[in-house]
Formats: structure tokens, sequence, C-alpha cells
């Protein structure tokens, strides 16, 4: 699906990360991919992720699933909110809202939320710390949009939602099926559905925290390390007050570990594998039995549609020398000649077209079986 009429070099320049957008109805042709009751058959299912948010007098509670078919009929007329993540994994369709956006770079995006709410249901006001395109699918809902927050904006006591203790709309709108509205990281908003069968999808971004980064490199490296990899001052000399620290030790603790942290080719390596790792990666996407690499070079010999698994994340990093690093469900795969080729068209296509050329490579054959086996590419007919 793409947009139409749409600059995204203006976006990017003029509204990403900078303030809120509303995007009247931009697709030739809009379609709600999702039936209100498929939703509900996903939020019922142990290995999907969804909530379900009740208003109850002057709050609202949250409930984890997965839920019994029985839960939904038993709501009643009190507004109520059902959100499911992650639907682009399990729908297709859902998928390929995300092709619209492919102007922002594959690792950056999360996945697609999507959710169904009765008349007067929402969430309350909140704000997110990630970029978020909004679509109407279904029905109408109303966004108000308020300031900017941060880590020192008051929140209300809840045990499971971050609920703004006090919110002051600057904007609003009412959206109809295919409009957009574009959040950025920060921004107060809050949306309340319009009528019954109100349903909208939710584009995330992902957007790592310092502290997260920081965290999560160090504990990989600190696996790696060995432990008699100890500091040592052979040439010791005596100090004038055996209390002081010296500037030397200083100099030399530090440089233990910024000579390690500050080694940018191992970071890259580490985030792409870090990054690309599956957002739910319990998951195991294997098929029942594995493909021999003869009989995929067949498949693709015969112009069999393959696909990325859309649980699959895939990106790739060009080094300055050395080969292009293709990083695939938290694994790293180096690849020159027709294997970069086949790594940056899996990278930008969700249906790939295997040219001939390279079809008949071994090494890039030997990589599509890897990724077949693993569950990450599959043929479209398998669906």
């Amino acid at each position: 699906m793409r947009l139409h009429d749409f600059d995204s070099d203006a976006f990017l320049s003029d509204i990403w990360q900078k303030k809120p957008l509303l995007i009247k109805n931009p697709w030739s042709f809009w379609r709600n991919p999702l039936e209100p009751d498929e939703l509900a058959g996903l939020a019922c299912d142990d290995e999907i992720e969804a909530r379900l948010i009740v208003q109850a007098r002057e709050t609202l509670k949250m409930e984890h699933g997965p839920f019994p078919e029985s839960r939904f009929a038993k709501l009643g007329k009190k507004p109520w909110t059902l959100l499911v993540q992650a639907v682009d994994q399990a729908v297709p369709d859902v998928a390929a809202l995300i092709e619209a956006f492919r102007f922002i770079p594959n690792w950056r995006i999360d996945d697609v939320m999507v959710s169904y709410a009765t008349d007067g249901g929402g969430v309350g006001p909140h704000f997110d710390q990630y970029d978020v395109f909004l679509i109407q699918g279904l029905g109408k809902r109303r966004w108000q949009i308020g300031a900017l927050c941060d880590e020192d904006t008051a929140l209300l006591p809840h045990d499971d939602l971050r609920l703004l203790a006090h919110f002051e709309a600057t904007d609003e709108w009412i959206l109809e099926p295919g409009d957009i509205l574009y959040v950025p990281p920060g921004v107060a908003h809050n949306g309340v559905a319009m009528g019954d069968d109100c349903m909208t999808y939710s584009i995330g971004f992902r957007a790592p925290s310092r502290s997260e980064l920081i965290g999560s490199w160090c504990d990989d490296l600190i696996a790696e390390m060995p432990d008699d990899d100890r500091y040592g001052d052979p040439d010791l000399q005596a100090q004038a007050n055996p209390g002081e620290i010296s500037p030397d030790a200083i100099a030399a603790l530090h440089a233990m570990i910024t000579r390690t942290m500050g080694d940018r080719d191992a970071f890259a390596r580490w985030f792409g594998q870090y990054n690309s790792t599956p957002k739910y990666p319990e998951m195991d996407w294997r098929p029942e039995e594995p493909i021999e690499t003869e009989a995929l070079r067949a498949l693709i010999a015969g112009d069999a549609p393959l696909r990325r698994n859309p649980a699959s994340r895939f990106s790739f990093i060009r080094q300055q020398t050395g080969p292009l690093l293709l990083f695939v469900d938290g694994a790293c795969f180096e690849c020159a000649g027709e294997t970069a080729a086949l790594a940056e068209q899996l990278c930008a296509q969700d249906h790939p077209m295997i040219p001939d050329e390279i079809s008949q490579s071994e090494t890039a054959t030997a990589l599509l079986t890897t990724l077949f086996n693993q569950g990450s590419m599959t043929l479209l007919s398998e669906d």
C-alpha cells in the first residue's frame, strides 16, 4: 500500500520529530485490512500480546490476555478498548500498511498495534517515547493533542497505565477511515472513539534509550571478557600520600573502559544483531522440514513467490572495508559480491524477485537456504 500525493522528503524535513500532522486520507483506495471479530480472535491466542482497558466509573482498568471468547460478551455498555500488539506478524494485510512508511529505515520500525474501541473508549491522555502513525481503519475517533512532555511530567497513580495528571488540548481532529495522525515522541495525546466499531492501526517506531544501549552492550561485552584482563602498574612509584588515586591510575583505568567501548566496528556489529532480534524471540518460525539448497534453487528457478517473514527483522551495515554485514533475526552474515546484492534486495523488498545471476551463486543460495531454515524467509503460497 502506498500513500498518494505525499511528499516524504518534505515530511522528514519539516514534520518528523518536530510537530504532529494530520494527513487526510492519502490512500488511492482505503480498505480496512482486519475485521473486529478477527482482532478479537487474535486476542484469544495465548501467543499474542493483548490488553483490555475498561472504563469503570472515573478510572480505567487493564486486563492482560489471552482472553476467553466469552469475555467480550460480558463487557456490557461500559466503554472499552482492546489493544493487540504486533498484529503485522500474524496478518499479512496489516503488515502491508508498513510499506507506506518505508521512507523510515527498517531498523526504526517496531510493529503495528491494532485497537478496537466501543463508543467513548480510549486509553486516556498519555504520551509515548517514540514516533507513531495512527491510521484510522474503521469508524471515527476524536484525537486531542496537548503539550510536550518529559520524565518530569506529572502522572496519575496507576498500576498499569501512564496517564497524565493534567491534560489540556491545543488541537483537536476527528479521524475517519483512511486518515492518519502523526505524533512525535513526548507529545501528549488522547483518542476517544466516536461510536462503536472504532479501529485504529498504530505503527510505532523503536527509539532505544542511551541507558538501554549502554546496559545491553556492556552485558554482551562483559560476557566475552576474560577474568584475567585486569589493571596492572608495573612502573608503580612511591607516592607522597598513599591515600591519593593518582592521575596516571585514573588515566589507565579509564583507558581500560574506553578502548573497549570505543571500538566503533565492534559496536556496529553488536547493534545490528541486537536491533534485529525479533520482538518475540521465543517464537519458533522454523519450518517443520528443512529445505535443501538444490530444492530451493529449483523453486527460485520456477519463479516461486518468496517473502520475508513479517515477524523477522532485516537490516544491513555497509562497512568502509570488508564485507557487507546482513543482520536477520539476531544473526550476522558477512556478504560479498552477488550475496551482498542479494542482502540489499532482501532488506529493501518484502517479496523479493531473485535474478538468475544471484540464484546461480552458491553463496547466495546458501544464504537463502539458511534464512529459510531459520524461519526468516518463506514461500508466499504457504500463508
